[in-house]
């Protein structure tokens, strides 16, 4: 079992940055490749980056790449989502995710463990 614990948003104007934090406990985490997905209200859980077990293979969606770094921290148990440039369209729930095994994906049914999410509001 791994718990996941989401921090770091909150309410940005456009343009701004948040970075937020996924911590992980439970298993050991560098069995896990992580992702980041977010839901805006009425809207279908996307897809926004993911990063394989060690760091060194990461993806980002189209609709954030450029502006939207993951990153972890294995010695720290934590994935980081550093977001600049923020738009209003960015606004929604953001969860993260761990995947068993040492790859990543894009997929959230290919995903084990979830966290609460938290919310990350943009305004124009």
């Amino acid at each position: 079992q791994v718990q996941l614990v989401e921090s770091g948003g909150g309410l940005v104007q456009a343009g701004g940055s948040l970075r937020l934090s996924c911590a992980a406990s439970g298993r050991t985490f560098t069995n896990y490749g992580m992702g980041w997905f977010r839901q805006a209200p009425g809207k279908e859980r996307e897809f926004v980056a993911a990063i394989s077990w060690s760091g060194g293979t990461t993806y980002h969606a189209d609709s954030v790449k450029g502006r939207f770094t993951i990153s972890r921290d294995n010695a720290k148990n934590t994935v980081y989502l550093q977001m600049n440039s923020l738009k209003p369209e960015d606004t929604a729930v953001y969860c993260c995710a761990a995947r068993r095994g040492p790859v990543m994906s894009t997929m959230s049914y290919e995903y084990h463990y979830w966290g609460q999410g938290t919310q990350v509001t943009v305004s124009s």
